[in-house]
């Protein structure tokens, strides 16, 4: 009798034994499907985002149908570099070929609609990075070539340098046939108006703190405007690209962030692809890029809440603003931005667009 009851119990132990086993191997069978399925959900097959600068951009200041010319040029731009991640292109080639749509409009100060310089020239500048290589190229104060990061991609692609400047870039264009142009292509009647009116107010006699916050309201309008583009391909590769005619009524061979990696661009495998517009004096000393990209490696946290601690906290108590878009290597797209507005688009692997102008 003793041995039955023995022989019970064991086998009773048994069967519970082996029933907990089952137990554990579906639930680790479970969650190993949840986190493959998460990890699907939360991995994009590839994402887009622009920006056509930032500052005080105001509805009550823009009439529907500029507000209208703005969005169609926006969304033609982020289409076609949409279209090239769709088929499979790379996101190097999607920046590029985005931001020449915005260099080819005289909306954005980039390429042709670029801001003149207290001489009343323009002076360009661009810079593109490969996150997969960490490969990267530049240039800065050029005033013949077209499209400016074009040169940045055939100096990081051809040469053995990361930036070239003024005739030394320009030289390097013709080399490389890159398009040329006579610097009255770059003539826009509304910015040479307004590097005037900047000279002018240069000129006020200022008496009173009450004047003095009035003149340093008014010129907050020349200090932005920028064209940029962060992108995701489906091989994972990111990239990132900005351009611009710089500060309005600038001087002395001034050259603000957009041309500095790390500073108006970088692009990291292992983390995001940023482009930044805003005081590019205030940029280059947080190193805006870079220090998102850092954030994200070394602290472990979203891309989210990165760009707003540069954006929202570093860059402020510099006493600059600003804003950047940025896409991580997962596919998720920030507009961080701490003005009245940033001309933005996106658009995600369902082919989702959105665009925004004001701050909301």
């Amino acid at each position: 009798m003793r041995y039955s009851i023995c022989y019970i119990l064991i086998l009773f132990i048994c069967f519970n034994c082996a029933e907990t086993s089952k137990t554990s191997e579906n639930k680790n069978e479970n969650t190993t499907t949840n986190e493959s399925k998460i990890s699907t959900e939360t991995k994009a097959e590839f994402a887009i985002i622009i920006h056509g600068g930032a500052g005080t951009i105001l509805k009550q200041n823009m009439t529907p149908e500029k507000e209208a010319a703005y969005k169609a040029t926006l969304e033609e731009a982020i289409r076609v570099g949409y279209e090239i991640l769709k088929q499979g292109g790379s996101s190097l080639d999607a920046v590029q070929k985005t931001i020449n749509v915005m260099e080819d409009s005289p909306l954005f100060n980039a390429g042709k609609g670029a801001v003149y310089t207290n001489a009343e020239t323009n002076e360009l500048d661009a810079s593109i990075m490969d996150g997969k290589t960490l490969n990267a190229g530049a240039s800065a104060g050029t005033t013949t070539v077209k499209n400016p990061i074009n040169l940045a991609r055939i100096i990081m692609d051809k040469s053995p340098h990361v930036m070239m400047a003024g005739v030394g870039a320009e030289t390097y264009a013709k080399e490389q046939n890159l398009v040329i142009v006579d610097p009255s292509y770059f003539y826009t009647e509304n910015r040479l108006n307004s590097v005037k009116r900047a000279k002018e107010r240069e000129q006020i006699e200022l008496d009173h703190d009450d004047k003095t916050a009035f003149f340093d309201a008014e010129i907050q309008n020349y200090k932005f405007g920028t064209v940029g583009c962060a992108a995701l391909d489906k091989n994972g590769n990111l990239a990132a690209g900005t351009s611009t005619g710089g500060m309005t009524n600038k001087r002395y061979g001034r050259v603000g962030d957009a041309p500095i990696i790390g500073a108006g661009t970088y692009a990291n495998n292992n983390s995001c692809a940023v482009s930044s517009t805003g005081w590019g004096e205030y940029f280059i000393r947080a190193m805006v890029a870079h220090d998102i990209s850092a954030l994200m490696q070394y602290k472990d946290v979203s891309l989210k809440e990165a760009a707003q601690e540069v954006i929202q906290k570093k860059v402020p108590e510099l006493g600059g603003d600003g804003g950047i878009v940025a896409v991580d290597k997962h596919g998720n797209m920030v507009a961080e931005f701490n003005t009245a507005g940033m001309y933005r688009a996106s658009m995600n692997a369902k082919g989702e667009l959105t665009i925004g102008i004001y701050k909301e």
